[in-house]
């Protein structure tokens, strides 16, 4: 396929690339800093500003499809407005360049722990994390109002680290996933794989799913 990464040197979006590259994928790989992509016969390097409607459409017309591993980073002081807006401004450059299939890099924070209580809103979900969580919660209510798109949000279990590529996980739907240990955990690898899974082979259009081990 040919495909948009947003975000594609990133925390979440390196490993997603590396991914796409194995599956012999051609890819956009739209960044702030395109010097900083790895350079690789499949793959185009170029700047994106996340925040401008007619740029993101520019960068992702004629694509198959549109992975956003968007993230203002947790230094900025002003994560969840800047979170949101390119969230949104996202999905508008996507519909606008009438690419129909957005999949999404969401949060844990919105995974139910019991019945009505999301993860987010637990006392021990540490403070640190809640601006990303509460944002990340809020696009995918805004995906969920999104009628034109294609769409797939991904949550992560509660741990998301570097690691080994297995090719292996479990799927869920909103509830968060433990191991036996009460353990919630993938790795970034085989996130990824669950993320391209999904592309190749689509199971989950216009919802959220989650992986675990």
């Amino acid at each position: 396929m040919k495909i948009a990464i947003i975000g594609a040197t990133g925390l979440v979006g390196a490993p997603l690339l590396r991914e796409a590259i194995g599956r012999g994928h051609r890819i956009a790989a739209l960044v702030r800093h395109p010097e900083k992509v790895p350079a690789h016969p499949q793959v185009s390097a170029a700047a994106i500003d996340a925040y401008d409607e007619a740029s993101v459409a520019g960068q992702v017309a004629g694509r198959d499809a549109v992975i956003s591993a968007f993230s203002p980073g947790y230094a900025d002081p002003e994560l969840y407005r800047h979170y949101l807006q390119g969230v949104r401004t996202i999905i508008a450059g996507v519909v606008r360049a009438g690419v129909a299939r957005l999949l999404m890099v969401g949060g844990a924070g919105s995974l139910e722990v019991a019945p009505g209580v999301q993860l987010v809103d637990t006392p021990e979900f540490p403070a640190e994390w809640r601006p990303t969580a509460l944002a990340a919660r809020e696009a995918l209510h805004i995906l969920r109002g999104e009628s034109p798109l294609d769409w797939t949000y991904l949550s992560p279990p509660m741990l998301l680290e570097p690691g080994e590529r297995t090719g292996a996980y479990r799927v869920g739907g909103d509830q968060l996933l433990t191991d036996a240990s009460g353990a919630s955990r993938i790795s970034l690898e085989d996130y990824a794989v669950a993320m391209l899974d999904e592309l190749e082979r689509p199971r989950h259009s216009r919802t959220r799913f989650t992986v675990a081990y």
